[in-house]
């Protein structure tokens, strides 16, 4: 579990790719502290397990599922990816609580200067934007971010001056795929409320308030 709270980018040493597998080295600084094999880091929102280490970096495999619904295959020797360890029970949760577990993607329709901010809009599938709220949390290549508006066909963020510093997202560009990882909260939900009420897959309606005494 993380929090999409970025520790640091770190930067693809090599790729080596399978048949539909790959495994990436990705050199870092502050993620190696403490690090053993088996650890869960979190990279560009993808919950990864570390397969071996040394003094400069650490390097993961990748399924070939991960690779088909994340954006992880067109990562190249030199580019950035942001990363964050696993959360401790007794740390601050100052994002929102973060599987690692990709919904999809989207891909990135502008960035735009918004006084000290930047504005990014992310096009995204019904099949992500029926969970995305506006003002809610979503995390996007890992980053735990609040969303600023909803528009047809996605939706919108703002990225403070810290976040811009400290993660990729606003060096990325127009046409640029990000991983998206939806509240995981909404999706229980959503299942608990099909699997009780199999005939009703449209969601709440004033019928199912009044049925179970909210009015």
């Amino acid at each position: 579990m993380f929090t999409g709270i970025i520790e640091e980018t770190g930067t693809v040493l090599s790729v080596k790719r399978g048949i539909r597998s790959a495994v990436l080295t990705i050199a870092a600084k502050k993620v190696l502290k403490e690090i053993k094999t088996g650890d869960s880091i979190n990279t560009n929102g993808v919950c990864l397990t570390v397969a071996s280490f040394d003094h400069e970096g650490f390097s993961v495999d990748v399924m070939a599922e991960t690779m088909k619904v994340t954006n992880l295959g067109s990562l190249k020797t030199g580019y950035e990816v942001n990363l964050e360890r696993a959360l401790r029970l007794n740390d601050r949760l100052g994002g929102h609580l973060v599987s690692g577990h990709i919904d999809g993607t989207g891909i990135i329709s502008g960035l735009d200067r918004d006084d000290n901010a930047v504005l990014v809009t992310i096009i995204a599938g019904e099949d992500i934007l029926k969970y995305i709220v506006n003002k809610g949390s979503v995390a996007v290549d890992g980053i735990s971010l609040t969303v600023t508006e909803l528009k047809d066909d996605g939706f919108a963020v703002s990225i403070i001056p810290l976040t811009a510093r400290d993660t990729t997202l606003v060096r990325k560009k127009k046409g640029d795929t990000v991983n998206l990882e939806v509240d995981m909260i909404g999706k229980y939900i959503e299942k608990f409320l099909v699997r009780e009420n199999p005939e009703k897959k449209h969601g709440i309606g004033m019928d199912y308030l009044k049925e179970h005494g909210f009015l």
